[in-house]
């Protein structure tokens, strides 16, 4: 009896999930809505009072030119890396899962890149890039060329080549998971049924596998749209701030350039887009599942 009582239903939940709640609600709810109050002050990040300014900072996000341009520049970015990101994890996941020898040899060696942390990572490849690709071409062509970042296409693509050696692997297991989920005998049935390889992999194999199509597409595009520290340390928005994404642009308008309350509105509006994005994509995807 003692257990049906809401008291030590309350007091089971306070010790359990009561240490998380206090910890995601100071972290995440908080901040959240102190900076959703933000964006309607004007408010330098040094002065004790915070000017009440209306919807002003939301109509000087929209006037912003540079973020929209950062804003779209993240779009063109985010749309080519989540493509290639799942294709060659997807590919990855099926070579990892048709018995090739030493396959848990090359899961761990897929998902290793993920384990480096943006900051680390950009550094690394910017060396790659300023310093070993410019070595090789000068030796093979004999003139002494110039780095991918220093140029606006240049800086974008080595954005988006970084990205999917970083996210890939890890989007590769989820794959590897949808893989393992199909049951071998479905497989089985169609190529006793005159389906090749193909067929088989097109009409039975993937459809079971939407609900991973739909998990690494949400993760790799929430990924791609927040980036931000690869951004920093592999181009810092060089040459000329063209290469400079949504995050980083929020991030220079609050705390580089001390203008809070709209940086703030411009990060509301981004995580408002992202949102929005993710859940049509995820509606989108699960609507079309189907089971074994």
């Amino acid at each position: 009896m003692k257990q049906n009582k809401l008291s030590y239903k309350v007091g089971q939940f306070l010790m359990f999930a009561g240490p998380a709640v206090v910890l995601f609600a100071a972290v995440v709810i908080v901040p959240f809505f102190y900076g959703l109050y933000l964006t309607f002050t004007s408010w330098d990040g040094v002065a004790k009072t915070k000017p009440f300014v209306g919807f002003q900072n939301y109509a000087d996000a929209f006037a912003d030119t540079a973020y929209w341009d950062a804003l779209g520049r993240t779009v063109v970015y985010s749309v080519i890396s989540v493509v290639l990101v799942n294709v060659v994890a997807f590919f990855l996941a099926y070579l990892v899962t048709s018995g090739l020898k030493g396959q848990n040899f090359f899961r761990a060696g897929f998902f290793i890149p993920n384990l480096i942390g943006g900051i680390v990572l950009g550094y690394v490849w910017k060396f790659v890039f300023n310093r070993a690709f410019v070595a090789i071409g000068t030796a093979l062509t004999g003139q002494e060329g110039a780095s991918l970042l220093g140029t606006t296409n240049g800086a974008l693509f080595a954005l988006i080549l970084v990205s999917v050696w970083q996210y890939a692997g890890y989007m590769m297991l989820i794959y590897v998971a949808g893989f393992m989920g199909v049951d071998d005998s479905l497989k089985e049935a169609a190529l006793i049924d005159g389906c090749t390889n193909g067929q088989a992999m097109r009409n039975v194999i993937i459809p079971l596998m939407r609900s991973s199509f739909v998990q690494c597409i949400f993760l790799s595009t929430t990924r791609c749209f927040m980036v931000y520290d690869l951004n920093l340390s592999l181009t810092k928005g060089e040459p000329f701030n063209t290469s400079v994404m949504a995050a980083m642009h929020v991030y220079n308008k609050a705390f580089v350039y001390k203008n809070y309350g709209v940086g703030q509105a411009e990060a509301l509006i981004l995580f408002i887009i992202c949102a929005v994005i993710g859940m049509i994509q995820v509606y989108v995807g699960k609507k079309g599942e189907v089971e074994a």
